[in-house]
């Protein structure tokens, strides 16, 4: 069975800044073989691409919303992915969870594994 498990999430004042991680699990789940995606969800709002990383750490991308302020980076040693997020606005405040799956892309459908998601509240 694969685990996704996102933290680091929390309550910060805007500008302010927040590490999230996502820690992968399972005997069936390879994770150096697998891209990395971040996606936040919004009361009321869709989900949304935040940002990938290919399996070797070689490749990002960025919603254009993000870019410049938040990094995505991964420890295949670790099995962690993680989401730097720096000059966080109440407008970032959502539900963010990493996935898992076998090729880079910002389309959550395209993506196998999920996490159960961690809140972040960024207060102005």
């Amino acid at each position: 069975q694969v685990q996704l498990v996102e933290s680091g999430g929390g309550l910060v004042q805007a500008g302010g800044s927040l590490r999230l991680s996502c820690a992968a699990s399972g005997r069936t789940f390879s994770f150096s073989n697998y891209a990395m995606g971040w996606f936040r969800q919004a009361p009321g709002k869709e989900r949304e691409f935040v940002a990938a990383i290919n399996w070797r750490g070689g490749t990002t991308y960025y919603a254009d919303s993000v870019k410049g302020r938040f990094t995505i980076s991964r420890d295949n040693a670790k099995n962690t992915v993680y989401l730097q997020m720096n000059s966080l606005e109440p407008e970032d405040t959502a539900v963010y969870s990493c996935a898992g799956g076998r090729f880079i892309t910002t389309r959550g459908d395209d993506y196998s594994y999920w996490g159960q998601g961690t809140q972040v509240t960024v207060s102005s």
